[in-house]
């Protein structure tokens, strides 16, 4: 909430904190963000948010009563990126349209649900 509602500087801009790795030891946390925008724009938010380090410790310092407050490092998390560039890929491989080549079946007709049994199946008596 830091991030979004306390920081004033206007190079941090459509971050969202993704996750965030913190060490065994407590000392260090590695935060993953987010963000919206060209390859300038990430790496101007990247640039904020770590000359805000300081200030944003002292915030979890507030909020977290622990021995060790962690040293925060921002890492600039690919997954938005990866998972746009997968479904473009995905969008030239795959065929277009939704519908499948099977035939459907005339209107007012239904086909028969494999789940059920045939009539066959279900007059016959059961095996001894």
């Amino acid at each position: 909430m830091a991030i979004l509602r306390e920081l004033k500087d206007p190079r941090v801009r459509n971050a969202t904190v993704t996750y965030v790795e913190v060490s065994s030891d407590l000392r260090l946390a590695k935060v993953h963000v987010s963000v919206m925008g060209n390859e300038t724009q990430q790496q101007l938010t990247l640039q904020g948010l770590q000359s805000a380090a300081g200030f944003l410790q002292s915030k979890l310092r507030e909020r977290v009563d622990t021995r060790y407050i962690p040293k925060l490092v921002f890492r600039l998390d690919q997954g938005v990126k990866n998972s746009i560039a997968v479904a473009q890929i995905l969008k030239q491989v795959l065929p277009s349209g939704s519908q499948q080549n099977s035939p459907t079946a005339p209107e007012g007709t239904s086909e028969p649900d494999p789940s059920e049994p045939s009539p066959e199946e279900s007059s016959a008596p059961p095996p001894s």
